[in-house]
């Protein structure tokens, strides 16, 4: 039994929060009442009630406690699971919704009258949706929920603060509300990958400080000496990405009241600062991070320590250096100078071989455990992600050479290169992530059925073939036709036929699509009975990845 380290008492943590968030709801409802716009009016009021409802759940579980948490029980870690189930099953959820989305966009590319003409389904106002669902959302709430787990973890300790965690990620899904509604509002920055309004990323910022203080207080007081390299790849993506957020959003409001801002930045320099954000949004949140569960979750799963942990060190401070410089291959042939767009090119190429250090150290961990890919889908998945992340990581660097970039640029060949690493790399990890985690959140033996993961992973297996091969052909004709003169010097097509020339591809995309999203829909299921249904299991899991031991 746990013992009470002392008398039940409010915290100063809960004490904090709770004003905190009083002054928030109370500055909320005064910005509902001037609000200049519908959409300030509206996220305001969305803001009071999320604030309120903060406040109500810190005094309840003050209420519903008899003593004050422990950090041990029995000498043994009390470790706070509770905010990672919460973003486990919102990952769940927002990807299925961020999948679906997605695949609607594409069949309006196909079918353009699915766009219904009306002002929130058009295609203007959901693909932003799509992106921020699947990207921040899905991708997101996996990155904050594993991290809080793998430190708690490889660190021996519990996570620190107890209100503390939950803000973070219950204030990070308030954001992707209210970013979501605001872009099928119409309330956009109108900058890729960074489309929220003011408001949205002052919120951000606050709930990025607070989990970055949670993070690296953790990794303070862990009780095991050394840190384990999956945490090094979490903290420079919290770290980094801090810094990417407020340098390229740097905005001055209409008016306090006002929904709409505008970026500090103009013309070249605000082309890049945004691809200096936008490529390491890539770099260091859909890399950086997934890479800290490729190093704990397949050791963990394979049962078998890391191939090279002296290469993993490598990989990631040679990842971190260079990625950061990558930014300018995105504005090949724009006014930006020449010398900028060359140093992004030669950085691309270079980040080449530690990217492929990664993958072949992901890929060998599995030595001496490869009959297990035969046996375990849930592996299985976590191993063909990783050889999706070798395939970009290998494409990128080759479209960022400028002259295969004269053709591929603005092309379909590279919504394709996106998606095989979206899809194949952020989506796989993230999924077989999930199908570790519910088992040993919820003490169950293993997922409710093995099978349906089996068949989760074919159908998103064909699923991203099918649609990264389409925009491969399609992408790949689309350049070929953009720049075909006739013996005269006039363009061979009109832009309506090569647009006619890819109908094609853009259906087996949409197809593609949808058995990507019915293989998410088979993961919601079989998560929902794990956890409703699932046979208990006999003894907890293994505390850390063998290296971390």
């Amino acid at each position: 039994m746990a013992r009470p380290v002392q008398s039940k008492s409010l915290t100063i943590e809960e004490g904090a929060f709770a004003a905190f968030l009083v002054l928030l709801a109370l500055i909320c409802i005064f910005v509902t009442a001037k609000a200049d716009d519908g959409v300030m009016g509206f996220h305001a009021a969305v803001g009071a009630i999320f604030a309120a409802l903060g406040v109500y759940f810190i005094f309840r579980g003050y209420s519903g406690r008899t003593m004050n948490v422990a950090q041990e029980i029995d000498g043994r870690p009390n470790y706070q699971y509770g905010p990672i189930k919460f973003g486990i099953l919102a990952s769940v959820f927002w990807g299925v919704a961020g999948f679906l989305v997605g695949d609607i966009l594409a069949w309006q590319l196909a079918y353009p009258a699915l766009n219904f003409d009306l002002p929130w389904t058009n295609f203007g106002r959901l693909r932003p949706l799509h992106t921020s669902a699947v990207i921040f959302a899905f991708g997101g709430n996996v990155l904050l929920a594993t991290s809080f787990y793998v430190v708690q973890r490889t660190c021996r300790t519990r996570i620190l603060g107890n209100v503390a965690p939950w803000f973070v990620i219950l204030g990070y899904n308030a954001l992707i509300v209210i970013a979501g509604t605001g872009y099928l509002l119409g309330a956009t920055h109108g900058k890729e990958y960074a489309e929220p309004e003011w408001y949205s990323d002052l919120w951000l910022t606050i709930v990025w400080v607070v989990y970055l203080i949670v993070y690296l207080g953790t990794l303070m007081k862990r009780k095991e000496s050394h840190i384990y390299v999956a945490n090094w790849f979490y903290l420079a993506f919290i770290v980094t990405i801090a810094m990417l957020h407020l340098g390229n959003n740097v905005s001055l409001p209409v008016t306090l009241f006002s929904s709409k801002s505008y970026i500090a930045w103009a013309g070249v320099r605000d082309a890049m600062t945004q691809w200096w954000y936008g490529h390491n949004a890539v770099g260091f949140f859909l890399t950086a991070g997934f890479l800290g569960l490729m190093y704990y979750f397949i050791p963990k799963r394979a049962g078998r320590p890391v191939y090279s942990y002296r290469l993993s060190i490598i990989h990631f401070w040679a990842l971190i250096f260079l990625y950061i410089w990558t930014g300018p291959h995105h504005l090949h042939y724009t006014a930006l100078p020449d010398w900028a767009q060359t140093l992004g090119m030669v950085f691309s190429v270079v980040l080449w071989m530690p990217s492929w250090g990664g993958m072949i150290n992901g890929l060998m961990t599995l030595s001496g455990a490869w009959d297990k890919l035969r046996t375990d889908p849930v592996l299985r998945m976590l191993v063909v992600a990783v050889a999706f992340y070798g395939m970009s990581t290998f494409e990128g660097p080759m479209m960022s050479i400028k002259a295969v970039n004269s053709l591929s640029h603005y092309t379909d060949w590279t919504i394709g290169h996106v998606h095989s690493g979206a899809l194949g790399w952020v989506g796989d990890i993230s999924f077989g992530a999930i199908y570790c985690l519910v088992p040993w959140l919820w003490g169950r033996r293993e997922m409710y059925s093995l099978k349906m993961v089996n068949w989760h992973f074919w159908l998103s297996t064909i699923g991203i073939v099918l649609y990264i091969t389409a925009m491969w052909v399609s992408g790949i004709m689309q350049g070929l036709m953009w720049r075909a003169y006739t013996k005269l010097g006039f363009l061979e097509y009109s832009f309506i036929e090569t647009v006619e020339a890819m109908h094609p591809f853009y259906v087996i995309r949409a197809i593609g699509g949808a058995l990507f999203v019915i293989g998410g829909l088979i993961m919601a299921y079989n998560v929902w009975m794990t956890i409703a249904r699932g046979e208990a299991a006999e003894s907890e899991a293994r505390p850390a990845a063998a290296a971390a031991e």
